[in-house]
């Protein structure tokens, strides 16, 4: 099987998008595994989720987990596949990192512009899960308003330079965008 170059796996909590990811990538002899959440000791429900991705995971696969240098990271490239997983803990730690929850929104533009370029300059094969948040209510407070903005313009700007964007609910992938083409759009709007 033969991956498109960038595809980005959209989905909610539980929706199934990084064991889509996973599954994708099964099939490929190289794999490089970026994990982006950090373990936190007084958090013993977040750590089992760390734990439960890292169980699952072939022992053949390379883990590299990082928060700090992801546009590095994806620049860098492999032979094989990289799969990022995912965007939303990578934002939450870069946001953290820059202490912006109360800055305004585009204080961390540099680091998501770093990020956007390296994935639409990567040259490998790259699977990017990342959360949409988008779906549901507007958060009640500023750091989830600021969340959901945030991620939201990112998975955005992500989409155009992906060559695949695949939506994942339920377990379900529902393909929005295919080797550059938009299935739900008309011929003639294309890009």
């Amino acid at each position: 099987m033969t991956l498109p170059k960038r595809t980005l796996l959209l989905g909610g909590a539980r929706s199934g998008k990084s064991g889509h990811a996973e599954h994708l990538a099964a099939e490929a002899e190289d794999v490089r595994y970026v994990a982006t959440g950090r373990r936190r000791p007084a958090d013993a429900d977040w750590d089992a989720r760390i734990e439960e991705h890292r169980v699952r995971r072939p022992a053949t696969w390379t883990t590299v987990e990082s928060t700090t240098n992801l546009p590095q990271l994806i620049v860098d490239g492999t032979l094989g596949v990289t799969l990022v997983d995912d965007l939303g803990t990578w934002l939450t730690h870069t946001i953290d990192d820059r202490a912006a929850w109360d800055s305004p929104r585009g204080t961390i533009a540099a680091e998501i512009d770093a990020l956007v370029e390296a994935v639409a300059q990567c040259t490998g094969t790259l699977l990017l899960v990342t959360p949409e948040v988008g779906l549901s209510v507007v958060p009640h407070t500023r750091s989830g308003r600021l969340f959901q903005d945030e991620i939201g313009a990112l998975n955005s700007r992500l989409a155009e330079v992906c060559d695949d964007v695949v939506l994942v609910v339920a377990g379900l992938p529902l393909t929005l965008k295919c080797a550059g083409v938009h299935p739900f759009r008309k011929a003639e709007q294309q890009p």
